[in-house]
């Protein structure tokens, strides 16, 4: 990689204000909140009720300015990604660009499903790696609950809405920032988990909603079969490449899809539960938004210091995975009256 290193220097978040408990889900499909939580560990999630995922992202990025101190206008490149899009065209990078007033920037969607965020990530790094940009936002941000069948038991537990950010710019500290990345693909396993609805190979007609197409499909048990191995085969390769064992991670931040995968591959990293972040049991799997909210939240928690290292993690559809290693280079949020 380049000597020129890139580096997280602000973040924010977005929730959307509804609670859908494990509670309400019992009153509208054949379920448990204790089947729900032994199985994913998930207790409620966050719904958006009005709008749409590039009010979420504007949001998230609203806040990472409010906290970096920095104006619209000194954005560079928006990347947004998500699997939930406002449309197909223009683009949601577009309209947030629009909607937060960042208009010296160009703006782009990406689409990995819940590996956006680390796709994305790995993208916007390049254009600071490079020397041709200076301030990127990164965006991972879905609204899951508008392709989610609230009659389908196994998978409307699942899903959430939020949105989080980071802005990268480059850092004369070449310890910090972005260190190492592995990313993957195998599109054998889009038989899986997959919108079958909506796009060229299946337009919208009355049959495909009638069908259900416009929903997730998901072949739960084949998804975390590959799922467990695939993020946890990751993270031992970032680990191995970097040199490192279990005592030198200070932070896991894996994708939240399920507990059991990310209790698997703290275990296979041999960390403690005390050294992964884990929010699925307030949101549920935000898809793209899953990895920097955890970032934003730790760190406004004061928890997440600069100089951690940190090892992200995640596996979606496609299929597609990878893992990150970077060391964090933001002091702690300052006190606001």
């Amino acid at each position: 990689m380049s000597e020129r290193k890139a580096a997280i220097t602000g973040i924010g978040h977005y929730v959307p204000e509804k609670i859908l408990s494990n509670a309400d889900l019992e009153k509208m499909v054949d379920t448990t909140d204790e089947w729900i939580r032994t199985r994913t560990g998930i207790r409620e999630r966050r719904i958006m009720e009005t709008g749409a995922t590039s009010d979420m992202c504007a949001k998230a990025i609203e806040s990472l300015m409010k906290h970096r101190g920095i104006k619209p206008d000194e954005i560079d490149v928006i990347i947004v990604a998500t699997v939930t899009p406002d449309m197909f065209f223009p683009s949601t990078g577009c309209i947030v660009q629009e909607k937060i007033g960042a208009n010296k920037a160009w703006a782009f969607d990406i689409s990995a499903a819940c590996s956006g965020f680390l796709y994305a990530l790995v993208m916007g790094a390049q254009f600071i790696e490079s020397g041709t940009h200076k301030k990127v936002v990164v965006v991972g941000g879905d609204k899951m609950s508008s392709i989610t069948d609230y009659t389908d038991r196994n998978n409307c537990i699942l899903f959430g809405d939020a949105a989080a950010a980071v802005l990268l710019e480059a850092t004369e500290d070449d310890t910090l920032g972005l260190l190492d990345y592995k990313m993957y693909s195998d599109g054998s396993g889009g038989q899986f988990l997959y919108m079958k609805g909506g796009g060229s190979a299946c337009p919208p007609s009355h049959e495909s909603v009638d069908k259900k197409y416009h929903y997730i499909y998901q072949d739960g048990k084949a998804v975390f079969k590959v799922a467990v191995v695939g993020m946890a085969d990751v993270s031992i390769e970032i680990m191995e490449r970097n040199n490192l064992k279990g005592s030198d991670v200070d932070w896991l931040v894996p994708h939240q899809a399920n507990l059991r995968i990310i209790d698997a591959t703290a275990n296979r990293m041999g960390l403690d539960a005390s050294k992964v972040m884990i929010n699925i049991d307030k949101y549920g799997n935000t898809t793209a938004a899953t990895i920097p909210l955890c970032l934003s939240e730790w760190w406004l928690d004061g928890k997440l210091k600069k100089g951690h290292r940190v090892v992200l993690a995640s596996f979606g559809a496609g299929y597609t995975w990878g893992g990150a290693l970077l060391r964090w280079s933001i002091d702690g949020p300052k006190e606001t009256s």
